[in-house]
């Protein structure tokens, strides 16, 4: 049991390690080639963050696991929500006032209504995984073509796009890059691998569900780069960033992670990622939805406060997984 836990927190460090590297490499290498650093921020380096969730997803419905992907997509979007802009607003008050992030909010609460209603009849079919992966390139390229007609204005001032047009690293080598993209698109599977067969061989010794280790353990894991990215974006004083990597993440986690669920092993799912964790995760997005929007609560900005409320959600969320597990 001691060497299984030992790969399961060996393969997730490798995991989160390489889907940077994987990031640093390939958004290099399209600067490198001539690609705009718009373009690349809002694919390669946006999608880079939920690299460990696709990975992890791919490779446990391969392995027949679909509810161990369904639960790291559901606790990705609890966590980056509740615990990571928890934190990262308790630490310092977020002030956005980015369109694209403001546009985003809604976006992300509808795509989450959506998944909660596939997940709802306990089965999620090979249709509404396909569903949600051509809403996923819809999304890519709706938010390209705004952006790019945008960014030819003289007004663009978008602070969220700005700063993240700022992160595309500069002077790497082709070399180099193709190095780190090489190291990342190998480590990238194989720790996800062993990360999937010691998460099962965990889950069994103890009877816990694939969904819940795919809820707690990898989903917290695998959102430890949103974590660190946010904490670096309000070291930086990039607020509006902070807010963006979370809310394009957890888009990112529904059209592109949980999609593999159902276009690769579709079929029945647990009972409780219908009846206890999709609603949750619903009901979280709700909370930032509103927080957000209220006047009451002040218009669009991230107080400590809410800061903490969204904390205390997390908390609540993890007791009410625990102590399921009792009964």
């Amino acid at each position: 049991m001691l060497v299984q836990i030992i790969i399961l927190l060996i393969s997730l460090v490798t995991l989160v390690w390489s889907a940077d590297k994987f990031v640093f490499g390939a958004s290099s290498l399209a600067r490198n080639v001539g690609i705009p650093p718009m373009i690349i921020g809002l694919t390669i380096v946006a999608m880079g963050s939920s690299a460990p969730e696709m990975m992890i997803a791919a490779t446990a419905s391969l392995n027949d696991n679909p509810n161990t992907a369904i639960g790291n997509a559901i606790g990705s979007n609890i966590t980056n929500i509740a615990l990571v802009l928890g934190i990262t607003a308790i630490l310092h008050p977020l002030s956005v006032s980015s369109s694209t992030v403001k546009r985003e909010i809604p976006l992300i609460l509808a795509i989450t209504a959506l998944a909660y209603w596939m997940l709802s009849d306990h089965h999620f079919s090979f249709i509404e995984g396909l569903i949600l992966i051509i809403g996923f390139f819809a999304y890519i390229i709706t938010l390209l073509v705004i952006t790019l007609k945008r960014s030819k204005e003289d007004t663009f001032d978008d602070a969220m796009l700005i700063e993240a047009e700022q992160e595309i690293p500069e002077g790497v080598e082709t070399p180099t890059a193709l190095i780190w993209l090489t190291v990342g698109m190998i480590l990238l599977p194989l720790s996800a691998h062993y990360l999937v067969d010691a998460s099962v061989f965990i889950a069994k010794a103890f009877g816990i569900s694939d969904l819940v280790i795919g809820l707690t353990v990898i989903a917290i894991g695998t959102s430890l780069p949103e974590l660190a990215a946010s904490l670096m974006s309000i070291v930086k004083k990039e607020d509006d960033l902070a807010l963006g990597n979370i809310i394009g993440s957890n888009i990112f986690n529904i059209l592109a992670v949980l999609s593999l669920a159902g276009l690769i092993a579709p079929g029945e799912i647990d009972n409780n990622a219908s009846l206890r964790d999709a609603p949750y995760m619903l009901g979280v997005t709700l909370l930032l939805f509103i927080l957000c929007f209220s006047r009451h609560f002040g218009n669009f900005r991230i107080t400590r406060f809410k800061g903490i409320l969204l904390l205390i959600t997390f908390v609540a969320y993890q007791l009410l997984l625990f102590s399921q597990l009792k009964n």
